[in-house]
Parts: structure tokens; C-alpha cells; sequence
């Protein structure tokens, strides 16, 4: 089995604190290591016995940092730290300029729509607003995804620099990192080219995914907003009023943002 290690601090600093460095280092761990892991995995990786983690464990997992799996008892990390991150000024703004422009979008389009930030080179959607037809397709609050392989996040890394895409592709899943890096570049600067990505999507038949990126001042892509497009027999398709609609929400919100 590869053996993964994090490097603990050589300087113990003025103000040592053991517990918190053992708990900062299982963290670590587990996000570097991107697959479940056993007590055992943990405590060989760092260099420590079970006993001197078990408790560290124990509370990650009380207070929600780590889901163990009941069957195998591995260990994982929860969505926490990345939500304790949204609750940044920044990150609220944003949900908060979002949200009531992607209600009145999906209520001008029938359809739902999704708010995406990447997260160590995946997507993340953190807000959503449901259309207003009979029947959409929503994505549930926290689905991830390797961004190289979503429609949103391609969009996101169409419009950072190159050192920002390769550090999200370096932490993504390494399944993302396979694909041909000089097609993926093409691809991403057509993106950006274009402002937009439409394109079917790569799970459900029957579903065209359209996204367009929210921008700071610099150009650079904050987010997305995807609308998972339901093609439905007997209906007239309408993407191209669709994207207009959302390019022009995401001007409005990026223009909000400042």
C-alpha cells in the first residue's frame, strides 16, 4: 500500500501546542491523501501509535471534521472546514448577491440553476435555485466533483491563469491530471474565448449543461452558474435564450461584486 506521510514543522515555535499540531496533522493527512484511511493508515503515516490519535480521532469525528465509515470504519473528511470557510465575508457576499438574481433567472427559465466554487480542484455547488417548470434537475448542496470533469468547472478554470489551473488540476482527484494537458489548455482558452461552456452532460442523457463564469475585477472566475438544461420530447429546445439570460446574470452579480 503507498505510504503517505506529512512532514511535521521543524520549528516547535515559541508557543508549542501538541494536541492541536496532532489534530492539524491528521487533517492534512486525510485531505492529501483523498481516499478513506483506517486508524492504523493514519497513525503509520504519521509516525505516531493508534494511541496517541485515538482521542485526537474520536473528537475530529464529534465535532463533525471526520465521517467514519460504519462498515469499515475508515476515516474521511467532512465538508466542515469547507464550510466554515463559506462563512467568510467574502464567501457570504457572494451567496448573498447570488441567490436572489439565480431565483429570478430560473423563475425567467423554467429551469434550476447552480451556484459552483472549486474546492481543491473540485466543484462545489453552494447554492442552487429551483426552476420553475414542472419537472428540473437539482443538484444537492455540497455535490462535488473533479472540476476538469464538470461543466462549472472547466468554466472556473477557463478564466484563472495558468500556475491557478495547474494548482487546481494538482489537487484534484489524479484521474483529472490524465487527460492530455495541451488539448485540456486548448479547450479551457476556448472556453474563455467564448465566455461560456455549452455542452451535453457528461452523466445524464437528455440533460445540456450550460454554465457561465461570475468575474472579479481582474477577470479572474469567483464561481459559476450552471444550469443543467432538461431537453423534453415535444419541447421547442431553447439554450441560446437560456444563456443569454444567465450571461446576463452573471454580468449582474459580477458587477455587484465589484
Amino acid at each position: 500500500m503507498e505510504q503517505l506521510h506529512v512532514e511535521p514543522s521543524s520549528r516547535p515555535g515559541p508557543y508549542p501546542a501538541p494536541a492541536l499540531e496532532k489534530g492539524l496533522e491528521i487533517i492534512e493527512l486525510l485531505a492529501a491523501a483523498q481516499k478513506p484511511l483506517s486508524t492504523r493508515a493514519i497513525a503509520e503515516s504519521l509516525g505516531r501509535s493508534k494511541g496517541e490519535i485515538f482521542r485526537m480521532l474520536f473528537v475530529l469525528v464529534e465535532r463533525g471534521y471526520l465521517n467514519r465509515d460504519p462498515a469499515t470504519e475508515e476515516l474521511t473528511l467532512s465538508n466542515r472546514l469547507f464550510e466554515l470557510g463559506m462563512r467568510t465575508p467574502r464567501a457570504r457576499q457572494l451567496v448573498e448577491v447570488a441567490a436572489p438574481a439565480m431565483e429570478k433567472l430560473s423563475a425567467k427559465t423554467a429551469q434550476s440553476a447552480h451556484l459552483v466554487v472549486l474546492n481543491e480542484g473540485e466543484t462545489v455547488v453552494i447554492a442552487n435555485a429551483a426552476g420553475t417548470g414542472d419537472i428540473s434537475f437539482t443538484l444537492r448542496l455540497g455535490y462535488r466533483r473533479p472540476a476538469v470533469e464538470a461543466t462549472s468547472g472547466r468554466v472556473i478554470l477557463a478564466f484563472q491563469d495558468d500556475d491557478m489551473r495547474q494548482r487546481s488540476l494538482n489537487a484534484g482527484p489524479s484521474h483529472g491530471r490524465e487527460e492530455d494537458a495541451g488539448l485540456l489548455r486548448a479547450m479551457l482558452d476556448e472556453i474563455a474565448t467564448r465566455g461560456f461552456l455549452l455542452a451535453e452532460s457528461h452523466d445524464m442523457p437528455g440533460v445540456t449543461d450550460i454554465s457561465a463564469p461570475i468575474l472579479d475585477r481582474q477577470g479572474r472566475a469567483v464561481a459559476s452558474i450552471v444550469i443543467p438544461y432538461l431537453n423534453r420530447r415535444g419541447a421547442r429546445t431553447r439554450h441560446e435564450e437560456v444563456l443569454a439570460e444567465l450571461l446576463a446574470t452573471c454580468r449582474m452579480i459580477s458587477s455587484e461584486l465589484g
